[in-house]
């Protein structure tokens, strides 16, 4: 009996994560040929000694999203060599951390050059094999993405960005068949909040505050893999996330109020 993603390529950004790491294991084994793409080479190595047992072909090739011109280069590789791209999955992203008034202005810019532009770059240089192929987008986004965070204004301005383009990207996509799934979980039990930036552009490396429980990377892989089979735009990943979906717009002073104290 053959596996649902036999002979389908995906592509990960941000692959050689933890997250990304859980979503190459899921599809790999769906049986797709899993392309992960990284801008940290010792991460996309360690990634390679990862899978070098697994029992279905993973890749890794460094990329940094940020450059359009690098993007269009690799996805024509990918199409070269493996046929095209079934599934896109724009995972990599950014995070910061501390109040707008103490923030560097080039911290917005970073956070929305990798995770606004650099998935718009991604899904640009594979939509032609995406709609060839009818395949699929999926966008790893965040409660952010939907709902406000006290001291991620500009983490929440990229993801609210991602929401904003790519619901309407579905709408322009849906007559070539091509499916666009948004991913919200709450905060991932990963290490994805040390590689943010802090309010002058420093590495973040230090405690986050949160609130709910964490998420762990195979939840979410889980998630967002059904998510993406079922069709579905939006996926909240988690009951906290689920609870925030509601509840920020239904009764949004409330949930600000709630936010603001458990975040402080």
């Amino acid at each position: 009996m053959s596996l649902p993603y036999e002979g389908r390529v995906v592509v990960i950004t941000g692959g050689a994560g933890g997250i990304g790491t859980a979503l190459a294991r899921r599809y790999g084994q769906a049986g797709a040929t899993v392309i992960a793409l990284d801008k940290d080479q010792e991460a996309l190595a360690a990634f390679e000694r990862g899978f070098a047992d697994a029992d279905f072909p993973t890749y890794a090739l460094p990329l940094d999203i940020t450059d359009a011109d690098a993007c269009q280069r690799v996805v024509l590789g990918i199409a070269q060599t493996y046929g095209g791209v079934d599934v896109l999955i724009n995972n990599a992203g950014l995070t910061q951390i501390g109040p707008f008034e103490d923030n560097d202005l080039e911290v917005y810019r970073r956070v929305m050059e990798v995770n606004f532009f650099g998935a718009v770059n991604m899904t640009k240089a594979a939509l032609p094999t995406l709609i060839a192929r009818r395949g699929a987008i999926a966008v790893m986004s965040s409660v952010a993405g939907f709902a406000p965070l006290v001291g991620r204004t500009g983490y929440c301005a990229s993801k609210h960005a991602l929401h904003g383009f790519f619901d309407t990207l579905r709408s322009e996509l849906k007559p070539h068949g091509v499916g666009v799934t948004l991913v919200c979980p709450t905060f991932a039990e990963t290490a994805f909040h040390r590689r943010g930036l802090a309010p002058d552009g420093s590495p973040l490396d230090t405690e986050r505050s949160t609130t709910g429980d964490a998420v762990l990377p195979e939840a979410i892989a889980e998630a967002l893999y059904d998510g993406v089979r079922r069709g579905k735009a939006i996926v909240p990943v988690g009951r906290t996330a689920s609870l925030a979906w509601r509840v920020s717009r239904w009764f949004p002073r409330y949930y600000e109020r709630q936010m603001r104290k458990r975040i402080r």
